[in-house]
């Protein structure tokens, strides 16, 4: 009996340990993605506006560096959109997951790897805001809690029918890709996600890119380093997979990674140099680096 109570209380301190680990890696916002403090996330209007918290291998904050583009062609210019929205659906995390590091960090890979005029600061929108219709590009983090009213389906349906596109990223598991798939069957109920096969020009079109790789939240990522055999994958969701709705003349008008997560890579590029060559250089930078390649040049 007295050995039984030792192992309970090693075990209960080392998770204790962990929470308080995973909390301080996400600056304290109640874990991965913050649910503590929706109210203050919903009056951000971009990524900039938000300490970053993501750290690097010596544990300081490390902060994305700021650019400006030529005066008078500000607007001119390739801006990360995330969509601001509602939880519900059947688990996952909310709309501000990963953010800002994530797009700020995305956006600077993509101003120093790429010739493409970005915008340093990005932008956050409802799908319901008028402005919406001047960016090409949104992307949604953690469908698998994505809920969608009435007004929200009627404005999605139209932006993506009129050449948007929009990228849902990081969900894991059957449940989360059902609802998700559900709600987007409330937009499209004539059209079908189909997986993309490796030779669509997507995967080639800057990158050869050659298989699906899976892009782990950055604790189990960096955890493989000491122990190889360690599960990177969440939810039962052990093969990743890369799906896509079409419109009548074959362009993708949306892409979804699930059983992966691009949001990690780029928001924890930094945190430890195993992550970041085996996940994000590896996986996460070059599979965005084609998709917006490719979905803003076709």
């Amino acid at each position: 009996m007295k050995s039984w109570k030792w192992t309970a209380l090693v075990l209960l301190l080392l998770a204790t340990a962990l929470l308080a680990q995973r909390s301080r890696r996400s600056g304290g916002y109640g874990g991965w993605g913050g649910w503590g403090r929706g109210e203050r996330y919903e009056s951000y209007q971009n990524p900039r506006e938000i300490p970053q918290h993501a750290s690097g291998e010596d544990g300081e904050i490390a902060e994305t560096p700021n650019w400006t583009n030529t005066p008078g062609f500000e607007k001119d210019v390739f801006t990360f959109l995330r969509i601001k929205r509602s939880s519900g659906g059947w688990s996952g995390g909310p709309w501000w997951t990963d953010t800002p590091d994530a797009d700020l960090n995305l956006a600077w890979r993509l101003s120093t790897l790429t010739s493409l005029k970005v915008n340093p600061d990005g932008r956050f929108l409802h799908l319901t805001e008028k402005e919406l219709k001047d960016y090409p590009f949104i992307y949604m983090v953690e469908p698998g809690s994505l809920s969608l009213d009435d007004e929200e389906v009627v404005v999605l349906r139209k932006y993506l029918l009129n050449g948007g596109f929009l990228w849902v990223d990081d969900f894991w598991g059957e449940g989360e890709w059902d609802n998700m798939a559900s709600e987007l069957k409330k937009i499209f109920r004539d059209r079908e996600f189909v997986e993309l096969p490796l030779d669509h020009p997507l995967y080639h079109c800057v990158f050869d890119i050659k298989s699906k790789d899976m892009v782990p939240n950055v604790e189990n990522g960096s955890r493989q380093q000491f122990y190889p055999d360690y599960p990177i994958w969440e939810k039962g969701g052990r093969v990743t997979h890369h799906r896509a709705i079409f419109d009548d003349k074959g362009r993708i008008m949306v892409f979804a990674t699930h059983n992966t997560d691009n949001g990690d890579g780029w928001e924890w590029e930094g945190n430890n140099h195993y992550y970041f060559e085996h996940f994000a250089e590896k996986t996460a930078y070059p599979l965005a680096i084609n998709v917006l390649f490719y979905t803003m040049t076709h």
